[in-house]
């Protein structure tokens, strides 16, 4: 029975959530500030958790970053903040997902859903492909590392997932449908600019001139190409 956190002050909002998850056959834990959140994260390892930015005392960006530093669990921020920025903060942070105030449950019920599937793709056995090269970037699998003119270059988890999604189908476009089931699991149910947002963090981390990029190319309408032939070498 998967396990989901919340962690919200709001108890108006947290005990009908509680109960309605409840029915829908999962387990739940609530908490009602950030700092009991952040160690029921740590000590109960729940699969989902559900976190609101605002609250006193430690708010949810913070929880968010201290999670991220010791869990790669699926967090889905809920705001009531309209502003990009704020969005793309979580993002960086480390948050997998967000959902804006006011919602419906069956909307934060597919949300979590989506995390979940997200979650079974991401431990099923690997591939035995373990090198990715194309030109000046070399992503090594089993290390999990990637290389541009052999400097390492940091990613984030999800800047890393579109990239060996890319690459590994360099002789087609990978729609942004298939890009956010396979790298987010969210079935195109977040805002759609997520995408767009990583992309550009990508190209700046591995393309010489962002602006006219010559391996992430957009295929308008329709999704990413990594536009460089790419060697794939197996053990």
């Amino acid at each position: 029975m998967p396990h989901i956190l919340l962690i919200d002050d709001d108890r108006s909002l947290t005990d009908p959530l509680c109960s309605a998850f409840e029915e829908s056959g999962y387990t739940v834990t609530v908490a009602h500030d950030g700092k009991e959140g952040l160690r029921k994260a740590l000590e109960l390892q729940p699969d989902v958790i559900v976190l609101d930015v605002i609250m006193p005392g430690v708010n949810g960006w913070e929880v968010c970053q201290q999670i991220r530093q010791h869990s790669p669990v699926p967090i889905i921020m809920l705001t009531a903040l309209g502003d990009s920025v704020d969005r793309i903060r979580g993002l960086e942070l480390g948050a997998d997902d967000y959902l804006v105030k006011p919602f419906g449950f069956q909307e934060l019920l597919a949300h979590v859903k989506a995390m979940l599937r997200r979650v079974t793709l991401d431990t099923r056995p690997e591939a035995p492909l373990r090198i990715l090269r194309a030109d000046a970037i070399e992503v090594n699998l089993a290390a999990h590392t990637v290389t541009r003119n052999g400097e390492l270059v940091k990613l984030r988890q999800k800047e890393y997932d579109i990239l060996v999604l890319l690459m590994s189908n360099a002789d087609r476009v990978v729609t942004r449908n298939e890009l956010f089931d396979r790298v987010w699991g969210t079935d195109w149910l977040g805002d759609t600019r997520t995408l767009d947002v990583h992309m550009s963090w990508l190209r700046a981390k591995l393309e010489d001139d962002p602006s006219h990029p010559r391996y992430f190319q957009t295929v308008r309408g329709v999704g990413y190409r990594f536009a460089e032939p790419v060697e794939k070498a197996y053990p």
